[in-house]
């Protein structure tokens, strides 16, 4: 049994463009983030797929909606590709998180994988849930070609797993650019990473990451200088 999926990141919405933290938090597309869903969607006119799943958030069915306009595929929504939850971290500025939760703060910056926010989601749920459900779509899917839409840590955190990396290792897996976009294959249950964090559909006045630096600090999103 083998199955390739397609994962794309969500295009920019207001957390994305105005720094804080969104996990749950279901806002809309920005301004932006609409441009790169038009070139999206021009990028998947010369690509063919069998189905669609999509985290239930806004931001990732609208980033559905941009990779289907062409084939209008039913999208299947699966709760497993939603974002991590932030708990008390929802809606806070990332500038503001140091002082406010000194010690989570830390520990998502320099050992994610310890990371639980109080009324949130430890990060090692987030890898098993996502994880799981790339397993299920790709067992549901065999011989099909699958797009999946989702979030920034989810979608590092099953990087990681497709990898093969340990949890403890998910700094050394890289950000994703808003829009941007991997390939996993998954054979009898075995994931392949084919390519990550491809982008060239978008232009780099376009980039949500040309206009931020955080996500060349190789130890995560926090910038603790605010």
């Amino acid at each position: 049994m083998s199955a390739k999926l397609i994962i794309v990141r969500h295009g920019e919405a207001a957390g994305n463009h105005e720094r804080y933290f969104q996990g749950h938090a279901d806002g809309a597309i920005s301004a932006r983030g609409e441009l790169q869903l038009d070139a999206l969607a021009a990028r998947f006119e010369s690509i063919n797929f069998d189905a669609i799943y999509s985290s239930p958030l806004t931001r990732a069915r609208q980033t559905a909606d941009a990779c289907n306009r062409r084939l209008q595929l039913p999208v299947n929504i699966d709760e497993r590709l939603i974002e991590i939850n932030g708990g008390v971290f929802e809606g806070v500025r990332w500038a503001d998180l140091p002082q406010r939760f000194p010690e989570q703060a830390k520990l998502w910056d320099a050992q994610p994988w310890l990371f639980h926010p109080e009324n949130g989601e430890a990060m090692t749920e987030v890898r098993e849930r996502i994880s799981q459900a790339i397993l299920d779509i790709a067992a549901a899917n065999d011989g099909k070609t699958v797009v999946i839409t989702s979030h920034g840590c989810a979608i590092r955190n099953l990087i990681c797993w497709a990898k093969n990396l340990p949890i403890e290792r998910l700094n050394d897996v890289d950000w994703w650019d808003n829009t941007a976009m991997g390939v996993i294959e998954v054979t009898d249950g075995k994931p392949a990473l084919l390519s990550e964090n491809d982008n060239a559909h978008i232009a780099e006045g376009l980039s949500t990451f040309a206009t931020q630096t955080w996500w060349k600090h190789p130890a995560g999103e926090m910038d603790f200088n605010g």
